[in-house]
């Protein structure tokens, strides 16, 4: 059946079509397949004047999310609020799941800027039919002007590990990554955690290294995880900053001899609980909605359960919920969970709870948590698990800047004390909210804990700001 062209007249808030034409580009070495794979989607929230930008699919990369969904899709126009449609032009991919990189093992090299001028030209008499009635023209006689834009990231090449389906998440992949340096003399390599519902979010990423250096694909090498004590996320690192609120309190239960106890809310490949149970000697309970993501969790990423990590299935809201109905009555002592863990090493409050956990709705854009940790009874039932001295840690990805006021009116409305951290990256922001006023007592010696905090916390520790 033949495509309508017609239907592209009109913009419809969040209307994706995909359709195949033959390849007008043949001709060019890099553009091989018999037909290109043409990705039209609308914005949710239209601009005005209307306006559109096309642009082509990396070489290679055809097959990955970010490209082949819908999700990956919005979540590209979503950084250009200008944009009322864009349109993604590349290969018919060969593959319907995400396929290993490698550009240093194609032989048509790289695609040049003269090749990529032919290319535009070759494909305009498409792009014009796609272009909308209302569409924004800036030239005098009256054609649209439709700027192709570049998607470049610092991915160099890419290994696929696995890609398994969780019941809760979805469509999971696990990647190693070879990642452009600063310095052209050192090779970053990473492992990562992805899902399919939000493709362009790096759940977890951790550093690696390989046994050889000496290799092109990196099929042909061997793998190994660096334990360097150094999180690889900023935000995570900031969230980690935001126990030196409460660091004389920490120090001092250290000092007696007593693990402090931190509940994780989101457990992703478990970067962040490894660090607060190694590094710092925590004991810590994971909360987790996906068995599946915890055993890709200790298979890739090396979370290992233990007497200082537990960890819980269950959707993070609905445990709060219990875990403070069972606070206020008989506390964790004989309280088992469904896996069979107990809880009797934990008593009924916590000292620190980090929150870690994305929106699960691609058209919220990148944003976390999910808008129901902001609502009171929330707030109410975390502060209920949090002892007097003790902090809720947030990381938070607002949506606009209203949503975030909203946001920090809650928190203040809910705790005694509210304290952020810029993370610096545009997105992410750490809250750390305290259950009541915190004590600032002097810190006159320089413990272990208190050392390897401060070294591990950065340039975090002077962008916390009391609000």
């Amino acid at each position: 059946m033949a495509l309508d062209l017609t239907a592209f007249k009109t913009i419809v808030p969040s209307r994706y079509i995909t359709f195949t034409i033959p390849n007008p580009l043949l001709h060019l070495r890099h553009f091989n397949a018999s037909q290109l794979r043409v990705a039209v989607l609308d914005s949710p929230a239209p601009s005005e004047p209307v306006q559109i930008a096309a642009m082509l699919v990396p070489i290679g990369r055809e097959a990955d999310w970010y490209f082949s969904t819908e999700q990956g899709h919005l979540q590209l126009i979503l950084n250009f609020p200008q944009l009322s449609r864009l349109v993604l032009v590349g290969n018919l991919p060969n593959s319907t799941n995400p396929i290993s990189y490698n550009p240093l093992l194609r032989t048509d090299g790289v695609v040049g800027v003269a090749d990529l001028a032919v290319v535009e030209e070759n494909l305009m008499p498409l792009l014009i039919e796609l272009i909308p009635r209302s569409a924004f023209c800036r030239t005098g006689d009256g054609l649209c002007e439709i700027p192709f834009l570049r998607y470049e990231d610092e991915v160099v090449r890419s290994l696929v590990l696995d890609r398994c389906v969780g019941e809760f998440v979805g469509e999971i992949l696990i990647e190693d990554v070879e990642l452009e340096s600063e310095d052209r003399g050192v090779r970053e390599f990473r492992r990562r955690l992805r899902f399919k519902r939000m493709p362009n979010l790096v759940q977890t990423q951790i550093k690696i290294q390989p046994k050889n250096l000496d290799f092109v694909n990196m099929e042909e090498v061997e793998f190994e995880i660096v334990d360097d004590g150094v999180l690889v996320h900023p935000y995570l690192t900031a969230m980690v900053a935001g126990l030196s609120v409460i660091r004389s309190f920490l120090d001092a239960k250290i000092g007696n001899g007593i693990k402090p106890k931190a509940l994780c809310l989101g457990v992703g490949g478990g970067a962040l609980l490894g660090f607060l149970s190694s590094q710092l000697g925590f004991q810590v309970l994971g909360i987790e909605a996906d068995n599946v993501v915890l055993e890709v969790a200790r298979r890739y990423f090396g979370l290992e359960r233990g007497n200082s990590i537990r960890l819980c299935v269950g959707e993070a809201l609905d445990m709060i919920g219990k875990f403070a109905t069972q606070a206020e009555s008989d506390g964790f002592r004989g309280y088992v969970l469904k896996n069979g863990e107990l809880l009797n090493d934990f008593d009924c409050k916590f000292d620190v709870i980090m929150v870690d956990l994305d929106a699960t709705d691609a058209y919220m854009g990148m944003s976390a948590p999910p808008s129901a940790f902001f609502q009171k009874n929330a707030l109410f039932a975390i502060r209920t698990l949090l002892s007097k001295d003790s902090v809720v840690i947030m990381n938070v990805i607002p949506s606009d800047k209203t949503s975030y006021k909203l946001v920090i009116a809650e928190f203040k409305e809910v705790f005694a004390e509210l304290y952020e951290i810029d993370v610096g990256n545009e997105d992410n922001f750490v809250l750390i909210a305290s259950a009541s006023e915190i004590e600032h007592v002097p810190v006159h010696r320089q413990s272990k804990f208190l050392k390897k905090l401060k070294q591990v916390s950065g340039c975090f520790l002077d962008s916390i700001r009391l609000i």
